[in-house]
């Protein structure tokens, strides 16, 4: 079986502000490349530290036909929707994740409500002619349940009159919604992008494919928690929202396959990683299933079925940035950051590329 590599991390380097470092402003991308890869791919060799300047569309150089590529194939909802109370106010509501039915009429949702300071439970709100809502809990976090009634689903109306989640350090107008969602997307239900699969084209995946790599999809529903900032100073503290995922069987078996025969699983994305990871036993083998994943990667975790990550440059402090230094090492990634602002590359959602082998 192929070795899973595993960095130790000294547990004296678990403090919030050791995941701290400074970005210039202008290095956050607004919109992201074109052609989608044409973004620069910045590869990270972790064992010698190594870096290289490359374009994405050069990542098949670095990929052996034994391997298997893993996407994330969730497509984003445009989970943006703005209703009326009866009073008259406009509110905006953002889609965070279903929360069933009750009584077969109401459809129930999880959701953030701007301004929430005047919305209490038994607020009545008016979407469109043919959906309605009215909140039924409000939550310490400040999530709060809505119960939407209506002659046609919240998502049907959502695609016709809701407006992408971009994140909040995205301030430009989305010029066409289908650049904040993967080639690839296929399965509903994300608020966030799995950013890092935004550079691929379809034509570099047949390109993959082409070449012996496998490529593999499973489904893991990206929600707000991808952007809720760590508050605790002991980072080992911290919980993670539960994001819904899927292994489908087919799924596994490839990803197993490739493993027996000495290829790497290469993740797209950290929802990649941590499906794969939650999925994964000790003894490495990716198990099918469905459900609610709260796994928190920092340094420390052993890694059961990821052998390298393509992913894209993540705020300080924050989760994400976390679990890829869960996989190089703090240190190793840091340094590759400040080679990568050095050589001006474009951070965040819409921004440049890492390959970590």
């Amino acid at each position: 079986m192929h070795p899973v590599s595993h960095i130790p991390y000294p547990a004296v380097l678990m403090k919030l502000s050791d995941f701290d470092y400074t970005l210039p402003p202008e290095l956050i991308a607004q919109h992201p490349a074109e052609p989608r890869d044409g973004a620069r791919l910045l590869v990270l060799h972790r064992t010698t530290g190594r870096l290289e300047h490359q374009v994405f569309r050069d990542l098949p150089e670095f990929l052996n036909p034994t391997d298997v590529l893993v996407l994330n194939d969730t497509r984003v909802i445009p989970a943006r929707l703005h209703g009326r109370k009866t009073t008259g106010g406009v509110v905006e509501v953002l889609l965070l994740r279903p929360a069933g039915f009750h009584d077969t009429a109401e459809e129930r949702w999880e959701v953030l409500i701007r301004p929430s300071r005047r919305v209490r439970p038994g607020t009545e709100l008016q979407f469109t002619s043919e959906l309605s809502g009215a909140v039924r809990e409000a939550r310490p976090d400040g999530v709060r349940l809505i119960a939407f009634t209506g002659t046609r689903g919240v998502l049907a109306v959502a695609r016709e009159i809701g407006a992408m989640p971009l994140p909040p350090y995205v301030r430009a107008v989305l010029r066409d919604p289908e650049d904040y969602q993967t080639v690839y997307g296929m399965e509903e239900g994300a608020v966030a992008a799995p950013t890092a699969g935004l550079h691929f084209t379809r034509a570099l995946l047949r390109q993959i494919e082409d070449a012996g790599v496998g490529v593999v999809r499973l489904t893991m529903h990206i929600g707000l928690g991808t952007f809720r900032p760590v508050t605790v100073h002991d980072v080992t503290a911290h919980r993670m929202d539960a994001e819904w995922y899927r292994v489908s069987g087919e799924a596994a078996s490839a990803v197993n396959a490739r493993r027996r025969l000495g290829g790497r699983i290469i993740a797209v994305g950290t929802s990649a990683v941590r499906t794969l990871e939650t999925m994964a036993g000790d003894d490495g083998v990716v198990r099918p299933g469905e459900g609610w994943s709260t796994l928190f990667i920092h340094p420390g975790h052993r890694f059961r079925a990821t052998d390298a990550l393509v992913t894209n440059f993540h705020l300080p402090k924050t989760t994400l940035l976390m679990l890829v230094s869960a996989l190089a090492g703090r240190d190793v990634i840091l340094r590759a950051y400040e080679e990568a602002i050095r050589a001006r590359y474009r951070f965040y959602s819409f921004g440049d590329a890492m390959l970590i082998l």
